[in-house]
């Protein structure tokens, strides 16, 4: 799957790969698809509830360059 905007967030603990996230896809226009890199542990966690919470769809999540990938798509 393609994406239109890449955030690497690897290095970035709790809550700095959200909060970037955030701040990104909010100049994306909806339906745009974000890919976020992170390493962060919490991510796994945290990268779902962020998703669910602010109406964004998390298309796919799995592992690319030695970090957790998720494809994001902007609600």
């Amino acid at each position: 799957m393609d994406w239109d905007a890449e955030l690497d967030a690897r290095g970035l603990l709790c809550p700095l790969p959200v909060l970037k996230a955030r701040k990104r896809l909010g100049g994306m226009p909806a339906g745009a698809v974000l890919r976020v890199l992170a390493d962060d542990p919490a991510a796994v966690v945290d990268i779902p509830h962020f998703c669910a919470e602010q109406g964004h769809s998390l298309i796919a999540r799995g592992e690319a360059a030695g970090a957790q990938s998720y494809l994001i798509r902007k609600g």
